[in-house]
């Protein structure tokens, strides 16, 4: 019996932690006829997640990411896709739960299957106009609550074995990764510099590039080495060395083939001539900061690729879900807090002491 209403993290506004609501009263979404309804069992959280709760994605926000908010911060931009953010919001991209309900357009053999879903919701007629995309959990309700409706075309069901905590920790960050690899065209003989390697994405590229073949140089504190290096990084940096960028060079033996840059910051121009004559730089975020310099002879001198990575196509996701269902995929889960204690979880997050992903018990 499906009930009326539900348990739910709500965002109220653009702010510190106290926009963020929880309540009991919440109507459970009944899904359109294309949409199927998803009982949430735990739901990952990701820099998103708080970037979005304190306007970080405005343009009118040039400092590092921060759990509180910025009073300069517009929601006339504030979302992913840089449209206006519409409030109430329950945000969350990353359910994992059963399916319980489908509309008149969909099959009713998914009901009662385990699924994750794409957080990427592209258009139906157009899915690769980028411009048109939107985000669960940023454009529409996500997965912070007991029940969320997706797009059919967007639900994955699978025959995975890992439990519901352990496949949240996938779909938004492993599949960021995954499209930065694909961006790239990593292979086997590559080497990549992976920034920011102990978090969600970061740790994911590591798995990533290690089933790949690449040789994999990664960039973390001193405190999580050991966790990255039991990811399979070839070689370990200490983020906080005198000389970052030459202590990675040295331990890659040279210049390397890619990139791939989580982070962003003061640190980044040093990455960009960390890079060989041809080399391929990839971005995904930049919490420490998303303006830096550009030296444009580096750029045109070098033939550099420069790569930024949101909108992925649908099959990265498909891909991902196969890697997994194959056992490919081992989950990182740094944490675990049930839902009414979010506001706890992201206070922890923002503290990056953890290995790979947190997960909201709901």
């Amino acid at each position: 019996m499906i009930p009326g209403t539900m348990r739910a993290a709500v965002l109220t506004g653009l702010g510190g932690p106290e926009v963020l609501v929880l309540r009991d009263d919440v109507p459970v979404p009944v899904p359109a006829a294309d949409e199927v309804l998803i009982h949430v069992a735990a739901c990952g959280m990701n820099n998103t997640d708080i970037n979005t709760r304190v306007g970080w994605y405005s343009k009118s926000v040039t400092e590092a990411t921060s759990s509180d908010g910025f009073a300069d911060a517009k929601s006339e931009d504030g979302t992913w896709s840089g449209s206006g953010f519409q409030f109430p919001r329950i945000q969350g991209a990353d359910p994992s739960g059963r399916v319980v309900a489908v509309g008149a357009d969909v099959d009713e053999a998914l009901i009662g299957r385990r699924a994750l879903v794409d957080c990427c919701l592209r258009d139906v007629d157009e899915p690769m106009r980028r411009e048109l995309a939107g985000y669960l959990g940023s454009e529409r309700d996500g997965g912070f609550a007991e029940y969320v409706s997706v797009p059919a075309r967007n639900v994955h069901v699978h025959n995975s074995q890992l439990t519901d905590v352990e496949l949240a920790s996938f779909p938004c960050s492993w599949a960021t990764a995954n499209h930065m690899q694909h961006r790239i065209r990593l292979t086997a003989g590559d080497s990549i510099l992976i920034t920011g390697a102990s978090g969600g994405v970061g740790s994911a590229l590591v798995s990533l590039a290690k089933l790949r073949g690449a040789t994999v140089t990664a960039v973390c504190s001193a405190s999580k080495a050991d966790g990255v290096r039991a990811l399979g990084a070839d070689h370990v940096i200490n983020r906080s060395q005198v000389d970052l960028h030459g202590a990675a060079r040295d331990a890659n033996g040279g210049l390397f083939d890619v990139v791939a840059d989580v982070v962003g910051g003061p640190d980044t121009p040093g990455w960009f001539e960390s890079l060989r004559r041809g080399g391929r730089y990839v971005t995904c975020g930049a919490i420490a900061g998303p303006v830096v310099d550009l030296d444009l002879r580096t750029l045109y001198l070098n033939d550099l690729e420069f790569h930024g990575t949101t909108i992925y196509e649908p099959a990265v996701f498909t891909d991902l879900v196969n890697i997994i269902e194959r056992g490919d995929a081992r989950p990182v889960v740094g944490a675990v807090y049930a839902l009414e204690q979010i506001h706890e979880a992201q206070e922890a997050f923002q503290r990056k002491q953890h290995v790979g992903a947190m997960v909201l018990t709901i």
